[in-house]
């Protein structure tokens, strides 16, 4: 069965399928890429415990940046958010987002509930 939460007509926030929980991409507010990154974060825990999962249970992260230059800006949130030792599969790359302010954006797959 294919469980889709919070869904619009162009997507859904949250697909369930399998025990997988799959997470559209989630995009954060504010000026530097640090407080954008802490601000994806807490989005994704939101969207992780609406899917019966938390951050221990991640097994995927996709995260692009407007620009690599940002990488080690957005490592030390990244790690310092992490569960030691649940670190999921991860990639990071460079592309251009949605909206010209935005300059980080997480895609996560969890194991659910």
């Amino acid at each position: 069965m294919i469980e889709r939460m919070e869904t619009g007509a162009r997507m859904s926030k949250i697909v369930k399928h399998n025990g997988v929980a799959y997470l559209c991409g989630q995009v954060g507010s504010g000026e530097t890429v640090a407080d954008q990154t802490r601000d994806c974060i807490s989005r994704v825990e939101g969207l992780l415990a609406q899917a019966g999962s938390s951050p221990e249970r991640m097994l995927q992260a996709i995260i692009w940046l407007s620009d690599m230059k940002d990488f080690a800006e957005m490592n030390a949130v990244w790690d310092a958010w992490v569960p030691e030792g649940h670190a999921p599969a991860r990639a990071c790359g460079e592309a251009a987002l949605a909206r010209p302010e935005l300059k980080v954006e997480i895609i996560v797959t969890a194991a659910c509930d």
